[in-house]
């Protein structure tokens, strides 16, 4: 739409890249404020796994209400995307969504938490970037790939893709979202700001959608339409700082430098950039292991906890809500095997 009415003098790609970097800006400095990571929500303590659940939901609430509308302005288009496929490739997704959300626990923070460590001064989250882009760089075109060909052929044939193709689906579904949001800002109070950036939050994915489906969509040139995400992003842009000449930007690329400066900036403004690095080998070793299984898992599932949990979950997608469950499951049970300790440990 924007390419037809303005003449904004660059191409759809380099302008995908542009809103991406503001889109990634405003989620990193609302992420870094709020501390947002589903881990928290799924293993800190008591008091503060409810509050980080409760700004969580609300963001999960706002991207899929808000997908809904933008669908129904015609301002988002998936037409043929993945999401929307009824093939459910379920073994992948449910292996993949067990082994990532385990390496989230085993890492203490999902990819995007730690994009947002890593731009304040955290060398264990810039170490586990690295690991987790290159292993998920290998399951998608290296050596890892025929195991994920292997695991994706087991599917299953569904009647729809989405839960939006059931009669009253979406609403419905869109309902309980967001009451379960409202009782859990109820129940455990969580700063009205944190509540107010989760909404922002949500709105990113949607935006991502927006954006690439429909605001800068070149119909003589397309590109992929995709949202927010951290495991291809990640991928694609530390192969992109590698060979920039032969691979261009994307709009994922955008995406991570955006969080990366808008983590930067935030934590600038607060006084809370800090050089932290591995304090042992053991530890070394356990943040090396969970970026082995994000990596390997995200590529699987189908995204990480943005990609398929808030950009898949807000289009209701069968495939994106499963991943969500599987990773929740298995950070679960992994932090019942591994922290037993009570008190909670900041990232």
């Amino acid at each position: 739409m924007l390419l037809e009415q303005y003449d904004w003098g660059l191409d759809a790609r380099t302008l995908q890249v542009l809103f991406a970097l503001g889109l990634g800006a405003t989620f990193g400095f609302a992420a870094q404020i709020t501390r947002f990571c589903l881990r928290r929500a799924v293993a800190g303590d008591f008091q503060d796994r409810g509050r980080a659940g409760a700004v969580w939901l609300t963001a999960l609430a706002t991207a899929i209400v808000c997908f809904q509308l933008a669908v129904a302005a015609g301002w988002v288009d998936l037409a043929g995307h993945r999401y929307l496929d009824g093939e459910l490739p379920f073994l992948a997704i449910i292996f993949g969504g067990l082994a990532f959300g385990s390496g989230m626990i085993l890492t203490r923070g999902c990819p995007s938490r730690l994009t947002v460590l890593a731009a304040t001064g955290n060398l264990r989250a810039v170490a586990v970037l690295v690991v987790f882009a290159i292993v998920a760089h290998a399951t998608l075109k290296g050596v890892l790939s025929p195991a994920r060909t292997a695991l994706g052929s087991v599917s299953a044939d569904l009647p729809f893709g989405t839960i939006s193709e059931i009669p009253f689906g979406a609403t419905i579904a869109s309902a309980v979202v967001v009451l379960a949001a409202i009782f859990m800002i109820y129940r455990h109070r969580p700063a009205i700001t944190n509540v107010a950036l989760a909404s922002a939050i949500g709105l990113v994915p949607v935006l991502g959608w927006a954006t690439t489906s429909f605001l800068v969509f070149d119909d003589f040139d397309p590109l992929v339409v995709q949202s927010a995400a951290f495991t291809l992003p990640w991928s694609d842009t530390l192969f992109w700082a590698i060979a920039s000449s032969a691979i261009p930007a994307g709009f994922g690329t955008g995406l991570i430098g955006g969080v990366l400066l808008g983590s930067f900036l935030s934590a600038t403004v607060r006084g809370e950039l800090k050089l932290e690095s591995f304090e042992s080998p053991t530890q070394t070793l356990r943040y090396t292991a969970g970026a082995v299984l994000m990596g390997f898992g995200g590529v699987l599932a189908g995204g990480c906890t943005i990609g398929a949990g808030l950009s898949g979950g807000a289009t209701l997608s069968i495939a994106a809500l499963l991943a969500l469950v599987s990773i929740m499951v298995g950070a679960a049970l992994v932090s019942r095997m591994v922290d037993r300790e009570p008190a909670f440990v900041p990232a």
